[in-house]
């Protein structure tokens, strides 16, 4: 080989080198950038970590104590009140149980009366010249299967199902009609309106009860029922005119003895 021969192919040996060089050099370069840019991740990671600890330690030994106290002097605060609530609720519900009880009472033992006095069941049947009214037709003693069916309703409405309670009257008096025990399903249906503050159903019913049973020894108590859900209902003046109407028609009844205390007390 002569002497430009070896020349031109050292050249080429040299041109070879260089791009192999090159590539090289790119290789480690890139290699480094991404070392440094870990090392650079991982500090800052750690920078963070470190400031987000020191945040904490802050809260914690400065305003996060103070906002735990305060949620837990919440905590038992609400836990005081429910305590009250649930006390509060124990009481409303043994105050209607005992009403309930109370007026069912009442009912069983002036039933009683009815075979005797011939008066429905209800308040404690009136003289002429105590009510101003005329005394009530003796009738006869409800029927077994009359009896049944009121109880049963009755039964509904002593367990505070309301709703069952006025279901099974309106049965009963579709059923009989002619019952002596018809009134007092009347008055029932509007104590169990009243109970689940259908102030204006429970007045409409009563005053059913007073036109189609006037003679009824339930009017009366009709005639207080009314007057309390118009007072519910904020109307003052319509409940003085009904309880004066009461005391004015049956002043010898137990409802006008409530009603004289209600009047004095307003």
């Amino acid at each position: 080989m002569g002497a430009p021969s070896r020349f031109l192919a050292a050249l080429a040996l040299v041109a070879l080198a260089v791009p192999a060089r090159a590539a090289l050099f790119d290789d480690d370069e890139a290699r480094k950038r991404i070392e440094a840019t870990n090392q650079r991740i991982t500090q800052v990671q750690r920078e963070l970590s470190d400031r987000i600890a020191a945040l904490e330690s802050q809260l914690k030994s400065q305003g996060l104590v103070e906002l735990f106290t305060q949620v837990e002097q919440l905590k038992a605060e609400v836990a005081r009140l429910r305590g009250q609530i649930e006390v509060l609720t124990y009481e409303q519900e043994q105050q209607q149980k005992r009403q309930r009880d109370l007026y069912v009472d009442l009912d069983s033992r002036l039933r009683k009366l009815e075979g005797g006095a011939g008066a429905t069941a209800g308040s404690a049947p009136e003289s002429p010249s105590a009510t101003g009214a005329t005394p009530p037709v003796a009738v006869a003693p409800a029927g077994a299967d009359e009896q049944r069916g009121y109880d049963a309703a009755l039964d509904r409405f002593k367990a505070g199902n309301y709703g069952a309670a006025i279901a099974g009257f309106n049965t009963f008096l579709k059923t009989y009609p002619k019952s002596p025990l018809a009134p007092s399903a009347q008055y029932w249906i509007g104590n169990a309106q009243y109970a689940q503050k259908d102030f204006r159903g429970a007045i409409a019913t009563q005053r059913q009860l007073i036109s189609a049973y006037p003679d009824s020894a339930k009017v009366p108590d009709a005639m207080l029922n009314i007057a309390t859900a118009q007072l519910d209902l904020g109307d003052g003046a319509g409940s003085r005119r009904t309880l004066e109407d009461l005391l004015a028609k049956y002043p010898k009844s137990e409802a006008a003895a409530k009603a004289k205390q209600r009047l004095g007390a307003r």
